[in-house]
């Protein structure tokens, strides 16, 4: 299936996507779409004949626990809804903790990598498939950007990849951006993955900007596209033509003639690439050597096995493949507790695990919490009105000590509880106007158009 060149659609800039020429398709955060209904931007794009793919956030396919059905049949709606060829997730997990390991249930709001170990891929490959059969179009995963490496892996990304796919045939998502963030952060070549990886599987390729800060390379989405990023794309398309390839931006969104010139740039990096690699091909097959057969996969047939007494098997390559529930059961839990560690050492302040890099997890705990406040901020932009410039600093603070167990707008809900229970903020009139912000929202009921105009009247003169 060919997408051609497409780029994010966000709320934020559907007016200029609409405008763009040349695109061929876009993809939409599943999670900020509705189920029953469209925006009119898609509406007007699907019916010009461009392509919408959904694009999860929020499954966790990488942890622990086997996929929340509700979240499935979500995506599987927004799936219909669109008419999409395809739906895309995450090799991450998002949430921790919970009864599997009798503890709290931790929210990331994040994507956090999987350790590429066998066992994490056991459970990995179960989930996807659960996800495969709940599904009504197929599934592709994208590689995830990260901060910090889990302790004792045992597979490279390109092997933890080839080993998905060859177990469950889903399609790959590669983004190219993720490949160079992990270059910078964890001395991963971009071109060792893509040669150990299955490119044949890709359904589509993800480009975008990112910042690097004190040699950490941060995957923000809303800074331009850099050079070595459109050189791992071009490392790419040496070696494949991607069915499509999409710009991401989800923040900072800049002027339409400048996400033009990001197009641009990615249509004129495939152009020389591709003409390249046929120069290449003219030149093997002009001397001759055109005929010498590929190199064998790493990734051997599960035909060519051995079966062990722990009911898994075991290839000729030293892989492994479960053969029953039992084993990804036990594999579960000591996932579960493994994860959890980590999480709570991320976003509640716990110890760090063994063998991880602390400097490296004391950044990315920050970088959590600063994404917390600015969604917050977003879904809740009434607080940092009423908190004026200590909205930042408070939110900071809070989150420090207090881990999000459900969503953004629960976790803005309480902070705001929070901050009333210590007395804050210190201003009366800002502090009535938190109080009747949460006193709206946390009711069952929304109150009437005229009590909150009476409200705002009497915050406004300073009455109670």
């Amino acid at each position: 299936m060919e997408l051609g060149i497409g780029i994010g659609w966000r709320p934020e800039i559907a007016d200029a996507v609409e405008a763009l020429p040349g695109i061929d398709w876009v993809e939409a955060v599943a999670e900020n779409l509705c189920t029953d209904h469209l925006p009119d931007s898609l509406v007007r794009l699907r019916t010009r004949g461009v392509t919408v793919v959904p694009h999860g956030v929020s499954l966790g396919l990488g942890g622990a626990d086997r996929p929340d059905p509700a979240r499935l049949a979500d995506l599987a709606a927004r799936a219909v809804l669109l008419g999409t060829p395809l739906v895309t997730e995450h090799i991450a997990f998002v949430r921790a903790g919970g009864p599997r390991t009798a503890s709290p249930r931790l929210e990331a709001g994040h994507l956090l990598p999987v350790p590429r170990t066998w066992e994490a891929l056991d459970v990995l490959c179960e989930n996807v498939r659960i996800a495969q059969d709940s599904l009504p179009v197929p599934l592709a995963l994208e590689n995830i950007a990260a901060l910090i490496s889990w302790p004792g892996e045992e597979l490279t990304e390109g092997q933890f990849l080839a080993e998905l796919v060859e177990r469950t045939g889903v399609r790959l998502l590669i983004d190219v951006a993720n490949l160079h963030t992990n270059h910078v952060n964890r001395g991963e070549d971009p071109a060792k993955a893509l040669d150990e990886m299955p490119v044949e599987a890709i359904a589509y390729v993800h480009v975008a900007g990112g910042i690097e800060k004190d040699g950490v390379w941060h995957d923000t989405h809303a800074h331009p596209v850099t050079r070595p990023v459109l050189d791992v794309l071009a490392e790419l398309r040496a070696r494949i033509a991607p069915p499509g390839v999409l710009l991401e931006r989800d923040d900072d969104f800049p002027p339409a003639e400048e996400l033009a010139g990001e197009l641009t740039a990615v249509r004129t990096t495939l152009e020389a690439a591709g003409k390249a690699r046929s120069r290449s091909t003219s030149e093997t097959e002009a001397s001759g050597h055109g005929d010498v057969a590929p190199a064998a996969s790493p990734v051997r047939s599960a035909d060519d096995t051995t079966t062990t007494a722990d009911d898994t098997t075991t290839t000729a390559t030293g892989t492994r493949a479960t053969e029953t529930g039992v084993a990804v059961d036990g594999a579960r839990d000591r996932v579960a507790v493994a994860q959890t560690a980590l999480l709570s050492a991320l976003v509640a302040g716990t110890p760090a695990p063994e063998g991880f890099d602390h400097r490296r997890l004391g950044v990315q705990s920050r970088a959590l919490a600063a994404k917390r406040a600015d969604v917050v901020a977003k879904v809740a932009p009434e607080l940092p009105g009423i908190l004026g410039d200590g909205y930042r600093e408070a939110f900071l603070s809070y989150a420090r000590t207090r881990p999000m167990s459900a969503g953004y707008r629960r976790d803005a809900l309480d902070f705001a509880e929070q901050l009333l229970i210590a007395g804050r903020p210190a201003d009366d009139i800002a502090r009535r106007r938190l109080t009747h912000w949460w006193q709206d929202r946390a009711a069952a009921r929304p109150p009437r158009r005229t009590t909150r105009l009476v409200r705002a009247a009497r915050a406004a003169i300073g009455g109670r």
